[in-house]
């Protein structure tokens, strides 16, 4: 019990001291005694130390590295049809969505001007001929001098250039298909006046379709023409279209620090419309059996990969080289033969030859056709 009469004297000193070292053994004691328990389970024996971990056996499987990128959908050729001269619209032969050849007519002006004219023309030029071969009848026999023939030979030379720019400009009266393909757009009605150099119609190409990816210049030399693309568009579902590269621009644009390359896109059912915004996987390398851990299993130490495995319950570091990567699969090249089972979970605080529990030991991976690998 507290004594309320004992004090901090000279006298009683060495008494307080004696009780407070006396305190400390005993609470040392206790903290060892509580020590060696954590060691021990209820029973007494030994517990045990092994760290958990989590383990996943490595597979073989077919691997591509792909580049993916983003890009509408456009036409590959696209002629904006303007009229060449100006009159009223006759006749229109072509609504959108015809199918059009090279040279068709689409619609039809009046020109009633130009086939007077035309004919005009072609008049005077009949006459000058006349009058040329008489002047040239006259110059042979010696009864007009040689230069009035040449200067008439002139003469019709000049008309008979100005009749077939009259016939051309008559021939523009039909408004022709540039290109052939598809009428996307019909920008005249029938009774406009129109003048020269006014819209008519836009033809498009739909076989193939392209899109322009401009891609990275650190992936330059990763792309080439030919390689094959799998172009993905939401618009229609997610449907899939095979396609290829069929040209790569041969400059980077030091302004974007990218270079375009060009991607075919055939279509034969016509799904596809120019302006769908398309998803673009450049497939650019690919292994048929490549060995493959899980990206978790990998630890970097500046730059240095490596990965712990289990051998006969203890861990093992192992350095290793990698290749491609898949959605969370990597490519080993060198470290690994494929039949060890490498740590997921838990290889964070190892070390080599530290006991290990296996506490989850995943079944053996499928092989997996097709697998990409980003780029």
């Amino acid at each position: 019990m507290f004594n309320p009469d004992f004090r901090n004297t000279p006298a009683t000193r060495p008494a307080i001291q004696s009780a407070l070292a006396t305190i400390l053994v005993l609470a040392f004691a206790a903290g060892c005694s509580d020590g060696k328990a954590k060691d021990k389970d209820k029973d007494g024996a030994e517990a045990d130390t092994s760290v958990p971990v989590e383990v996943q056996p490595l597979k073989r499987a077919p691997m591509v590295a792909v580049y993916s990128g983003t890009a509408p959908i456009e036409a590959h050729d696209e002629a904006e049809v303007v009229a060449k001269v100006g009159g009223e619209v006759r006749q229109i032969f072509v609504e959108e969505g015809d199918a059009v050849a090279s040279g068709q007519v689409l619609a039809r002006l009046d020109g009633d001007r130009l086939r007077l004219q035309l004919a005009q023309t072609d008049a005077n030029l009949r006459k000058l001929e006349r009058d040329y071969n008489r002047q040239l009848e006259l110059s042979q026999k010696g009864l007009v001098a040689k230069g009035t023939a040449e200067n008439a030979k002139f003469d019709l030379d000049a008309l008979r250039a100005a009749y077939d720019s009259a016939k051309l400009e008559l021939s523009y009266t039909d408004i022709r298909a540039p290109i052939a393909g598809v009428i996307s757009a019909r920008h005249i009605k029938l009774g406009n006046t129109i003048k020269p150099n006014d819209p008519t119609f836009r033809v498009t190409n739909l076989d193939p379709l392209v899109a322009y990816v401009h891609v990275p210049e650190k992936e330059f030399r990763k792309l080439a023409a030919g390689q094959s693309v799998d172009v993905v568009v939401d618009a229609l579902g997610g449907q899939h279209f095979p396609a290829k590269i069929s040209r790569i621009s041969p400059t980077v644009d030091p302004q974007t620090g990218t270079f375009r390359a060009e991607i075919e896109v055939p279509d034969a059912t016509r799904h596809l419309k120019p302006g769908m915004f398309a998803r673009v996987n450049v497939v650019y390398e690919r292994r048929d059996d490549a060995l493959q851990l899980p990206r978790s299993a990998i630890l970097d130490a500046d730059g240095d990969q490596s990965v712990f495995v289990v051998v006969n319950g203890k861990a093992q570091q192992r350095r290793i080289e990698t290749g491609l990567v898949n959605n969370g699969w990597v490519e080993v090249v060198k470290g690994l033969k494929g039949d060890e089972r490498v740590v997921v979970v838990g290889q964070a605080g190892l070390k080599s030859g530290t006991a290990v529990k296996v506490v989850d030991d995943s079944a053996p991976a499928q092989a997996s056709a097709g697998g990409k690998a980003k780029a």
